[in-house]
């Protein structure tokens, strides 16, 4: 990302010789991300956020079908991130525009109840690839067949699952497919809504021609170089290393903590799941407070989404599950995190939790 930050600022849409470095490594970062996602170059549309590569597919896929007179009903599930239930909440007409199917206790959703809410005006069916709160993975594939099938376009968002699970976009057959970079160690601010080729439908953004015309903006080259280096490098074999360990250290984290502590669940699928994420919930004891605590001893974890968590509100995702949604605690490893991350972890977590228990009973 360097000479893009430091030498080459011309904007890529110009013809001069400066545009033109910029235009080539725009294009080499594409081809870069769609080798990494099994999709053609001309399928990625690169986007500034996931988030936007989910509100371009869910807004994109109803005025296509409300230009077409074919109906704007939406189906998804309860678990789905923020950005795919508030997109479709705000594209769909009114409350009989939108379906919602339900999950189960490990927060998976059942492909046959998502296809049995399809009806004949619906436009759009979008589900997630793997859960970004619990880390479950989901039937996807088999939405994807079926909403085909009965000719209704398909969105998968595959945020949470891109980098650390295989993702064929051209076996997947999805329609749109939303893919990040700062999931897989980009950097933030770049992202990638694949779209099947063939399919046309109008840009979220307007106001520019960029990205064959289905996304207006200046590109962010430095953020796009870095989205596909980072995808280049895990393409060289090194996802599946990276999977494998990812698993080894949460499955310790997960097995050692419910060992040690008392009445602390796991939520999610425990074996078919993303492999670097790991989701607990500590009875009677909320989560700020034991974040607040790990932070001090120079432990970063997470409750809930990175979007939602902010404001301090119980996890829409495990009350969809019917599951504690008051004590969730989200812990997940990276390409650096070591068998010394778990332990700073475990050597601490026991005493903190036993500590704010005891004040609750004081």
């Amino acid at each position: 990302m360097l000479p893009f930050l430091r030498d080459h600022h011309a904007d890529p849409g110009r013809l001069h010789s400066e545009g033109r470095v910029t235009r080539v490594a725009i294009e080499d970062a594409r081809e870069q991300v769609a080798a990494l996602f099994g999709a053609r170059p001309r399928e990625v549309v690169f986007t500034s956020s996931g988030t936007e590569a989910v509100n371009a597919a869910v807004w994109g896929a109803l005025a296509r079908a409300r230009a077409a007179g074919t109906g704007g009903h939406v189906v998804t599930t309860a678990v789905e991130h923020s950005a795919v239930l508030e997109s479709c909440t705000r594209c769909a007409h009114d409350l009989d525009g939108l379906t919602v199917v339900g999950v189960d206790q490990r927060g998976r959703f059942d492909p046959g109840a998502v296809l049995d809410a399809i009806r004949a005006d619906t436009a759009l069916v979008t589900v997630q690839l793997a859960n970004h709160e619990v880390g479950t993975l989901q039937p996807a594939a088999a939405v994807v067949a079926g909403a085909r099938e009965r000719g209704v376009t398909v969105h998968v968002d595959a945020c949470a699952a891109a980098g650390h699970v295989p993702i064929a976009f051209d076996d997947l057959g999805a329609d749109l497919c939303s893919v990040t970079s700062h999931k897989l160690g980009g950097p933030k601010g770049a992202a990638a809504l694949l779209v099947r080729r063939g399919l046309r439908f109008p840009p979220f953004i307007v106001g520019g021609a960029q990205e064959r015309a289905r996304r207006g903006g200046i590109e962010d080259v430095p953020a796009l170089v870095g989205y596909g280096a980072a995808a280049a490098e895990l393409l060289d074999a090194r996802l599946e290393r990276e999977a494998e360990q990812a698993r080894a250290l949460t499955e310790r984290l997960a097995t050692e903590t419910l060992a040690a502590v008392p009445d602390v669940e796991r939520f999610g699928d425990p074996v078919e799941r993303v492999p670097h994420l790991v989701c607990l919930g500590v009875v009677d004891v909320e989560a700020e407070p034991i974040l607040l605590a790990l932070d001090q001893h120079g432990v970063a974890v997470h409750s809930g989404s990175s979007c939602s968590s902010e404001m301090l509100e119980p996890s829409p995702v495990l009350a969809a599950m019917g599951v504690d949604a008051d004590h969730s605690l989200r812990a997940s490893v990276g390409w650096s995190s070591t068998d010394n991350d778990v332990d700073a972890f475990l050597e601490v977590f026991p005493g903190i939790v036993e500590r704010l228990r005891r004040l609750r009973t004081t």
